[in-house]
């Protein structure tokens, strides 16, 4: 990421962020204590994809949000415990499974694979620890635990792979 600070005469101080992936972010702080920030997809656009004003307040929030105050992901290498042996991990059930439209109690996904359903994300919605009457939807992101051969074998169901 590339960072550059120039200063507005009469307005404030202009704050460029260039990403790797040629995106920018600029941030523009007012005198006036406003604060604007502006999204370009492509660095060089003379247009702006996105915009809004920022109070003070809101600013720092979004700033330590971005420092991780409140939540701090986890490496994906860490999510893998006793060397190996459980693994949790994240896959979408796709319309052709045929766990789709079942509960996890019909769709017998621990006696079939031997992991386990431990949450279920739907849309904006998310269920942790989901109970065994809990229908299964295509487009639902499963949260699941087991060994690796387990896990694998769950995420091939949810795509459709018998």
């Amino acid at each position: 990421m590339n960072i550059s600070v120039s200063q507005l005469p009469g307005i404030g101080q202009k704050i460029s962020l260039k990403t790797g992936e040629d995106s920018m972010l600029v941030l523009i702080v007012h005198h006036t204590g406003k604060r604007e920030l502006y999204f370009f997809e492509d660095k060089d656009s003379e247009e702006a994809d996105f915009a809004m004003d920022l109070t003070a307040d809101e600013t720092r929030e979004f700033g330590a949000q971005l420092l991780g105050a409140t939540y701090q992901p986890v490496d994906a290498d860490k999510l893998k415990m006793f060397q190996n042996q459980i693994v949790i991990d994240w896959v979408e059930l796709k319309s052709i499974s045929s766990l789709a439209n079942k509960t996890i109690e019909e769709s017998e996904v621990r006696n079939r694979t031997g992991a386990t359903i431990i949450g279920i994300v739907q849309g904006n919605e998310s269920i942790a620890i989901p109970e065994a009457d809990t229908k299964l939807e295509p487009g639902n992101v499963l949260m699941i635990i087991g060994k690796k051969d387990q896990i694998d074998s769950l995420a091939a169901l949810c795509r459709g792979e018998e």
